[in-house]
């Protein structure tokens, strides 16, 4: 990308970081959920919501859920540190419960992820409504240490417990037309007062191509740090894909869907210019807002050195082959 001499910007240590900056989307819809929130939240959560004091999972820790039993370690696994728990439960997207990273965790706390079903359509030989326990019993347990990347400048290491959605749809037999596994959210708006806002197009889809869904590192995920998922990480399911960008990774799933065309995913349908169909870690092209180039850890001090972004979040070894021949930074 050529640059100007005549255009150089300084930046200056008081400016705002890129993953700052508020989308358009969500500074429009911002006011509008401040209304849904005072209505729907009550004590220090509609207190936290106030300007200039201070967010709730600043001030406390968050409760801890139940350990998962019987879960293997996975060899394989990222080494480092595992970023600290009570900032990935309380510093992540999940417009449903707020546009505010903080507020999935404040305004949470009311949804019901027992008893959950899903339902299973499409381009499938054993189709049906399945009980969660019942999908997910038939495979082993393990917990796999994945380094994960947001869409902005920032990155985490988390330890996600699940199975390989591969070996789930193996079971279900998916049909010689099926080319492509659509994703869908519940829909809850009772429970999940950002559905009330017009920031998405409710209810929130995802969607991979078969053979990314079959890939071995594709996990459908159920816990993290050995407990089941707190609902403001996305239970009782979600979608974790290492390689990709985190709103790929679809949460509380109801509904799969396999097709032979291509589905229409959230992002990509609401800001096409943004956020492509692959959603593929590519430091080589930039978000039209800001750099992929270099990240930080979530939990690093401000100032401290970004490191470079890698190809596919570092799993270029393992997934490069998907995508062999396509241009990537058309294919976004």
């Amino acid at each position: 990308m050529s640059i100007s001499p005549f255009l150089i910007r300084h930046v200056r240590p008081t400016d705002p970081r890129p993953s700052e900056i508020t989308p358009k989307a969500v500074f429009e819809g911002r006011r509008e959920f401040l209304k849904v929130a005072a209505k729907t939240a009550a004590g220090a959560g509609a207190a936290a919501m106030a300007p200039g004091t201070m967010p709730a999972w600043a001030a406390s820790e968050p409760a801890r859920g139940q350990p998962i039993p019987n879960v293997a370690k996975w060899p394989r696994s990222a080494t480092g540190k595992p970023t600290d728990y009570k900032l990935v439960t309380t510093y992540n997207n999940f417009y449903e419960f707020g546009l505010d990273k903080d507020e999935p965790a404040l305004f949470s706390k009311d949804f019901k992820p027992r008893p959950w079903t899903v339902k299973i359509e499409g381009e499938i030989e054993k189709p049906g409504t399945y009980d969660l326990d019942d999908l997910i019993r038939p495979h082993a347990l393990e917990e796999r240490v994945y380094r994960f990347r947001c869409v902005e400048a920032w990155s985490m290491i988390v330890p996600w417990v699940g199975v390989p959605l591969g070996d789930v749809i193996k079971r279900l037999n998916p049909t010689a037309k099926a080319k492509y596994v659509a994703f869908e959210t519940v829909y809850r708006p009772t429970e999940m007062p950002g559905q009330k806002l017009a920031v998405l197009k409710w209810p929130y889809v995802e969607g991979l191509r078969l053979d990314e869904a079959m890939h071995p590192l594709t996990l459908l995920t159920v816990g993290m740090y050995g407990e089941w998922l707190p609902n403001q990480n996305g239970a009782p399911v979600r979608l974790v894909m290492p390689w990709k960008y985190g709103f790929k990774s679809v949460k509380s799933v109801v509904r799969i869907v396999f097709t032979e065309n291509r589905p229409v995913t959230s992002w990509n349908l609401s800001q096409p210019r943004e956020y492509g169909f692959y959603a593929n870690v590519n430091p080589a092209v930039d978000h039209p807002r800001w750099s992929q180039a270099k990240e930080r850890r979530l939990g690093d001090a401000f100032f401290s050195p970004r490191q470079p972004t890698l190809p596919f979040n570092g799993y270029a070894e393992d997934v490069a082959q998907l995508y062999a021949g396509m241009d990537l930074a058309k294919l976004f």
